[in-house]
């Protein structure tokens, strides 16, 4: 159920949704409109072959887009090479990371609940003791609504904060540990470590949960 969400809205509007279970559904962005590419079974003289194309190509979208169409041997080749890419050169990239975790402690530490917490408790002995004198109370009571939006919102900011906390300090473990470049592609590490792929004319962007980022010439 939560995979089928919606998971990206497009320029023009449109709301893209979970459409199967490949490794790269959704996360296959186009670099010129910012469609999402879609899996195609293509044939091409006789030879067949499975390609991404941007959405834009495939439907009317509103934009006009002329983004390249990709091989998924080439996206494969691509995600092999980032991840050397970070191996094979960990120190730079175990400190990008531990400066993603600092950024995400800042974080916290600027948007906590407690202090939502304490003026709630303030609020609420005032709304009380204004009620018990028959007093005008509705600015205090909005104030109290919409604290309470802004507590159950910092709830979940800590939530998201934790599994980012985790998806950094585990591929901080995985460079870590890796003995040897991959030779191979792997799609459960897709499935683990990707967030994005972004097609451009000259080179691929690929993005991981982690906030880093590597460019791979294709």
């Amino acid at each position: 159920m939560v995979r089928r969400r919606v998971v990206k809205t497009s320029a023009n509007g449109k709301k893209r949704s979970y459409s199967c279970n490949h490794c790269f559904s959704q996360i296959v962005i186009c670099g010129e409109c910012g469609e999402m590419f879609r899996r195609l079974h293509w044939s091409n003289r006789g030879v067949k072959s499975i390609v991404w194309r941007c959405i834009s190509r495939l439907e009317p979208t509103g934009q006009e887009c002329h983004a390249r169409t990709v091989n998924e041997t080439v996206l494969e080749n691509v995600v092999v090479q980032a991840i050397n890419t970070l191996l094979g050169d960990k120190s730079t990239y175990q400190a990008q990371l531990q400066q993603n975790i600092a950024k995400v402690i800042r974080s916290a530490q600027q948007n906590t609940a407690d202090g939502i917490d304490e003026r709630l408790q303030r609020l609420q002995k005032e709304l009380l003791k204004k009620a018990t004198n028959k007093e005008a109370y509705d600015e205090i009571a909005d104030e109290i609504f919409a604290l309470r939006e802004k507590r159950q919102q910092a709830s979940m900011d800590t939530v998201q904060r934790d599994e980012q906390l985790q998806r950094i300090t585990e591929l901080q473990d995985f460079i870590k540990d890796q003995p040897s470049d991959l030779t191979v592609f792997d799609e459960a590490l897709v499935k683990r470590w990707l967030r994005q792929i972004t097609i451009w004319d000259d080179h691929c962007t690929v993005e991981l949960k982690s906030g880093l980022k590597v460019d791979v010439e294709r």
